[in-house]
């Protein structure tokens, strides 16, 4: 988890004229990261920013108890949450809620404003794009990409009016965006999301950003030799329906973990991909891609699990048990051979 402080006093976080603390608590993910950037160019706020790794969603239990909050949540898991909502809520607070995954325990409050949609076709980026009025667009159409909507991405782009060119730029901004979010610790990363999300923020266009910020040429960098390792990369289990990798003990598998679930699906000819990777404490982590090819849902299979979750096309298990993979092999391709929705 990572907390910026940087815009608090020395006493006291921001505070509303009525008294409630200001925090942002978003996913270190291209979608979360563009989301609250869009929302803060257009509505500007001077918060306490909490974000983690890619897996480490469970943000409001980050937050300090004993005083009303004021908080905006974007990307992550209403399911993981609801509690910490609860909390923030019956403590006088008020919430904002942004996101697009699985919602079964969403409730009704008049101090909770929840913009939440778990269809296939739709991102955070995109329902804040939504609440705005498509006034930050391409960072919208960035946050689809890097959120492996590349339909849903294109088809915004070119209604946008970007070139083809364009379009590959925002692809591969939104597709770095979410490799650098992938990770078990704050040492996997290139940069915490908290410091990648303030450097995006000096900047209103996603190619000036591109053009002019350090972040994103070491992220080109590091993504270039992290991909050198993949070249030998073998399936550990397959049939006609999905394909399982199971990756070694490294930095760039953690870092690549995500982003090549989506790498993988994309180029299999329509079959489901999982991804396993290795965790420090001897389990795994799951990444799991349902193809083009199935109807099955992702998150109902990953939410069997314990920490698992996700949503209609992509979900992820945090801690899968070692002795359990070949048990989680058989179970994926037996979801998948019933392929019901």
């Amino acid at each position: 988890m990572f907390t910026d402080h940087s815009q608090e006093s020395a006493s006291a976080p921001p505070t509303t004229p009525g008294g409630l603390h200001f925090y942002d608590l978003f996913n270190g993910d291209a979608d979360g990261m563009c989301a609250l950037h869009q929302l803060r160019l257009v509505e500007p706020r001077d918060s306490v920013l909490i974000s983690g790794v890619k897996r480490d969603i469970a943000l409001f239990e980050q937050l300090p108890s004993g005083r009303p909050l004021q908080v905006t949540a974007l990307d992550i898991s209403w399911d993981r949450n609801a509690q910490g909502v609860c909390r923030v809520l019956n403590g006088g607070g008020q919430v904002t809620y942004f996101d697009h995954h699985s919602a079964k325990t969403l409730f009704r409050h008049p101090k909770l404003s929840a913009h939440i949609d778990t269809g296939v076709d739709v991102c955070t980026s995109i329902l804040v794009d939504r609440h705005l009025g498509g006034v930050l667009r391409q960072w919208a159409i960035v946050a689809a990409y890097g959120d492996n909507l590349d339909s849903v991405a294109d088809h915004m782009a070119r209604e946008h009016g970007c070139t083809a060119a364009t379009r590959g730029a925002l692809a591969q901004l939104g597709y770095l965006l979410n490799y650098n979010a992938y990770g078990e610790s704050r040492e996997d990363l290139h940069f915490c999301p908290v410091q990648l999300y303030r450097s995006m923020h000096r900047f209103e266009s996603p190619i000036d950003f591109m053009a002019k910020a350090y972040e994103f040429r070491r992220l080109q960098e590091g993504h270039a030799s992290d991909q050198q390792a993949v070249r030998e990369l073998v399936p550990y289990s397959a049939n006609h329906r999905a394909t399982v990798y199971v990756l070694p003990d490294r930095a760039w598998a953690r870092r690549l973990c995500g982003t090549l679930a989506n790498q993988l699906v994309a180029r299999n000819n329509g079959r489901s991909v999982a991804v396993l990777t290795p965790r420090s404490d001897g389990d795994f982590l799951v990444n799991l891609r349902i193809g083009s090819g199935s109807t099955s849902r992702a998150d109902i299979f990953c939410s069997r699990y314990p920490a698992g979750g996700g949503r209609h096309s992509a979900g992820g298990i945090d801690r899968l048990p070692d002795q359990d993979i070949d048990r989680f092999i058989n179970e994926f391709f037996t979801h998948l051979e019933s392929d019901r929705p």
